[in-house]
């Protein structure tokens, strides 16, 4: 005979099991909409994980992937002996932080100079058109750029610059101006997104508190400083976080389409993507190419877990990500 406490636990386990039959039926849906998502990011993100092997391989078509053999840190070796790793290291960095910190200043004053609208069918025209850059294709976008830079025919050179009487300037073989080109342009594209990401933010923000610091006397600008951006603060890091999260995932199109490839523009055009592409078909060089990616997504990583754990010392736990 079993004991009353183990009675009591067979009744309690055969009541919860229509629960628990209950509750995914009344998710399954959710599940079925969730099914497709999973299998995307399954195929699409994880699977591919598997050819990081390839980094640690010289890699001989007769043999496959798998049967090639193993070549340690070569791959990495013969990367870091080259100045190469030092140049796309330092573009990467450099350029992903300008366009991190130029980017969020720029898409937040927007923000709330577009918050400062009144006017409804004004202020959607604005949306529009500071989201319009981010709709359009970088092919596209480095056509532009090449229809104000080109030497022969480029609007800079036969009207700006004639105009002023200076001499026409070979912007594609002139690496001075193409990394603030490079930002002019990725900035120009893409802070149109966040823009419109800072005023969803704003406009939840709770009126009352722009009513109880007009009480006590705040002007304008008091109102921004003490209630708009403490309350943007959240949407600030966590922005800020998936940038670092994608710092060494550069813009490919931007850094290989816009240059329009050019070799003389290479040592400030060079990152970690583009880097690979060239290895990969220029070279045909697979491994240092793996190698590089690697390299690439294994200081990605540690800097999100960095840049979290900073916000969780600084800001707290309730603004950290994980």
């Amino acid at each position: 005979m079993p004991s009353k406490s183990q009675a009591l636990e067979q009744e309690a386990k055969r009541r919860s099991a229509p629960r628990k039959q209950t509750r995914f039926m009344r998710y399954l849906p959710l599940y079925l909409m969730f099914l497709p998502g999973a299998l995307y990011l399954l195929m699409n993100n994880y699977i591919p994980m598997s050819g990081l092997i390839i980094a640690f391989k010289k890699v001989n078509w007769r043999k496959g992937i798998l049967g090639s053999d193993w070549a340690g840190l070569s791959n990495f070796t013969y990367l870091f002996k080259t100045k190469d790793a030092f140049n796309i290291t330092r573009n990467t960095l450099l350029y992903n932080i300008t366009f991190i910190v130029l980017g969020t200043v720029i898409a937040i004053t927007i923000a709330i100079l577009l918050n400062e609208i009144s006017h409804k069918q004004l202020k959607q025209f604005y949306q529009t058109v500071i989201l319009l850059p981010y709709l359009i294709s970088i092919v596209v976008v480095s056509y532009l750029v090449f229809a104000l830079l080109s030497s022969e025919t480029g609007f800079i050179n036969n009207t700006i610059l004639k105009g002023l009487g200076q001499e026409p300037i070979s912007w594609y073989t002139e690496p001075k101006y193409w990394p603030y080109i490079l930002v002019i342009v990725h900035i120009w594209k893409t802070f149109g997104y966040d823009c419109i990401l800072y005023y969803a933010t704003l406009v939840g923000i709770d009126h009352s508190y722009y009513e109880a610091a007009v009480i006590d006397g705040a002007n304008r600008w008091n109102q921004i400083v003490h209630v708009t951006l403490p309350c943007l603060l959240p949407t600030i890091i966590t922005l800020t976080l998936m940038s670092i999260g994608k710092i060494f995932y550069s813009d490919f199109g931007l850094f290989y389409q816009v240059p329009m490839d050019s070799g003389p523009l290479l040592d400030v055009t060079s990152t970690i993507d583009t880097y690979v592409y060239r290895g990969l078909i220029r070279l045909n060089d697979i491994g240092m190419s793996s190698a590089a990616g690697f390299y690439q997504s294994v200081v990605g990583f540690v800097l999100v877990l960095l840049a979290n754990w900073t916000v969780k010392k600084v800001g707290g736990e309730e603004n950290a990500l994980f």
